[in-house]
């Protein structure tokens, strides 16, 4: 049985359906992963073969003025889940992010470039990381920019704003790669499926600014919304954010042969999919 911790969220909820009935879920009325004893209790009473944790506290700029909570479940809740997996003999797959890195180094990151988080979350996911290797049988999987049906995102943000305004300022200075949580859930099956161990980057295919984005949704849905450049200093957010940190996931190409598709073709599936509100 996999275990899916966090399964109500946007990843999780992409992750019970793919796994289907050889899954199960949990989520923060089942399981306190900052407290020891409630992981122990879930997971030796449920014994399962692998624990997939999808559960992050991802406020970026929350965990500016909250870095203890940061720390706790990005953290030590994985420390738990990574002691009791091993424990229990079963394989612990934690989802990570690109900011880990500061970005700076002008090229996609490969999986063992420097770390260097710029703010209190990558700060938090980077000791989440670290804490993993309590279990030698674990797989991190770094993603970036997501989005999905099952929660707030900025496909949904932008949509919204441009049904109250004709035209917006998004910021055009830092690059990545928006990735469609669908299609990170295939990633990490693909990993899974083959029994991979150790980090890998999983994002959708391509770069772009979150302008460009911005204004590939807006094409894609039909809305003649002007979208202006801004930089990400005019936008003055609490937590610095990395300017590019586009992720290589060639690893994940060679070790799984799974080629996570174009960014833009991802971002017309899942507008084609959007239930009608």
């Amino acid at each position: 049985m996999i275990l899916v911790v966090g399964h109500k969220g946007m990843l999780g909820q992409e992750l019970m359906a793919l796994f289907g009935s050889s899954a199960r879920g949990v989520d923060v009325d089942d399981i306190d992963i900052t407290d020891l004893q409630s992981v122990q209790r879930v997971l030796v009473t449920l014994k399962p073969r692998v624990v997939v944790n999808a559960a992050a506290y991802t406020d970026v700029d929350g965990c500016e003025s909250n870095a203890e909570l940061a720390m706790q479940v990005n953290g030590e809740g994985v420390a738990h889940l990574a002691m009791v997996t091993k424990e229990i003999g079963a394989k612990l797959v934690h989802v990570s992010t690109d900011y880990v890195f500061d970005g700076s180094k002008g090229s996609p990151y490969l999986e063992d470039d420097l770390l260097k988080p710029l703010n209190v979350y990558g700060e938090s996911k980077l000791a989440g990381e670290m804490n993993t290797w309590f279990n030698p049988d674990h797989l991190i999987v770094r993603t970036q920019w997501l989005y999905g049906h099952a929660g707030k995102n900025f496909v949904e943000t932008m949509l919204k704003l441009a049904a109250e305004r004709k035209e917006l300022s998004v910021v055009d200075d830092q690059i990545g790669s928006p990735t469609w949580t669908y299609d990170l859930a295939r990633a990490i099956k693909a990993l899974m499926d083959n029994n991979c161990t150790g980090t890998y980057h999983a994002a959708n295919a391509g770069f772009v600014s979150w302008n460009g984005f911005a204004k590939e949704i807006f094409r894609l849905a039909g809305l003649d919304t002007v979208v202006k450049p801004m930089t990400t200093t005019e936008l003055g957010r609490p937590a610095t954010r990395p300017l590019y940190s586009t992720l290589d996931c060639s690893k994940l190409v060679q070790d799984t042969g799974f080629v996570p598709q174009p960014w833009q073709d991802a971002l017309k599936r899942y507008l084609e999919l959007r239930p009608t509100k």
